[in-house]
C-alpha cells in the first residue's frame, strides 16, 4: 500500500493532513501509535463504510481488505468532534452508519460522502454545523470561562485529558517516537536519533520503536517494506 498525502487549505488547528491509500491483495498493515483522530472512508465492490479511528498508545496490527479504496482526514492534536470526543474513542473505531443510498449518517444528520478532491467542503459543513471545533490548552480559555482566574498545572492537565484523551507524556513519548523513526527511514544512526531526541540510550530508542512504531531501527533504515501506515507530523518540535 502506497500513501498519497497533502496539506489542507482548512485551519491547520483543525486538519493538518488528507490522505488516500488503495490496497489490491489482502494484506494486513502495521499502524503507529499516533496522538490525533482520523476520520475513515473505505470503498469496496460499492460499499460504503465511513468511522473514526481514534487515537492509538501503541503500534498495532491489522488486517487490510484486497481492492478497496481507503480516504483518510487527520485531525489535528485538540480538535474535538462533539459526537465522540477523541477520549472516548482510544485505542478504538467509532463506526457511522451509512444509508442505503450511501450518505453518513453524523450528529443525526445524513452527509454526503467525500471525496479526496472535495473533503475540506465537507469539514467545513461540519464546522459550520458546529459538530467539529478546535481548542486551545492555554490559559486564555479557561480565564474566558472562569471570570479572568487563572487554572492550576492541575486543572490545566485535566483539562488537556479531557480534550485528547491522553496526558502531555503520552503525546511526548508518541511523538518522539514517530520522529525516530522518520530520522532511521531518512538513513540517520541510532546514535544521531538517541542525542537529537533525548533518549537514554539504544536500548530506550529500542523500546520506543517497538512499543510505539512495531520497527526496529534495523527495519527502518533498511526501509522495510512491510505494509505501514506513514509516519504523521510531530508535535513541540519533534517535527519530522
Amino acid at each position: 500500500m502506497r500513501f498519497e498525502h497533502r496539506d489542507t487549505e482548512i485551519d491547520v488547528s483543525i486538519v493538518d493532513r488528507v490522505w488516500r491509500t488503495r490496497s489490491d491483495a489482502e494484506d494486513s498493515m502495521t499502524s503507529a501509535a499516533r496522538t490525533c483522530f482520523h476520520l475513515i472512508l473505505s470503498r469496496a465492490q460499492g460499499r460504503l463504510l465511513a468511522g473514526l479511528r481514534g487515537p492509538e498508545t501503541r503500534a498495532t496490527t491489522a488486517p487490510v481488505p484486497p481492492d478497496t479504496e481507503f480516504l483518510g482526514v487527520r485531525f489535528a492534536l485538540g480538535t474535538v468532534f462533539r459526537p465522540h470526543p477523541a477520549a472516548s474513542i482510544i485505542d478504538g473505531y467509532m463506526p457511522f452508519p451509512v444509508t442505503d443510498s450511501g450518505r453518513i449518517v453524523i450528529g443525526g444528520e445524513d452527509w454526503e460522502a467525500p471525496t479526496y478532491q472535495n473533503v475540506e467542503h465537507f469539514v467545513r459543513r461540519l464546522q459550520d454545523a458546529g459538530l467539529l471545533v478546535g481548542s486551545r490548552f492555554g490559559d486564555e480559555e479557561y480565564a474566558a470561562e472562569h471570570s479572568g482566574a487563572s487554572p492550576t498545572e492541575r486543572t490545566l492537565q485535566r483539562r488537556y485529558r479531557a480534550i485528547t484523551g491522553l496526558s502531555r507524556t503520552a503525546v511526548t513519548q508518541i511523538d518522539r517516537a514517530n520522529a525516530a523513526a522518520t530520522m532511521l527511514r531518512e538513513g540517520n544512526d541510532w546514535r544521531t536519533v538517541v542525542e537529537a531526541l533525548g533518549f537514554f540510550d539504544q536500548a530506550h530508542l529500542a523500546h520506543a520503536l517497538r512499543r510505539y512504531v512495531g520497527r526496529t531501527a534495523r527495519e527502518l533504515r533498511a526501509g522495510d517494506h512491510a505494509a505501514m501506515s506513514f509516519l504523521y507530523k510531530t508535535h513541540a518540535g519533534l517535527g519530522s
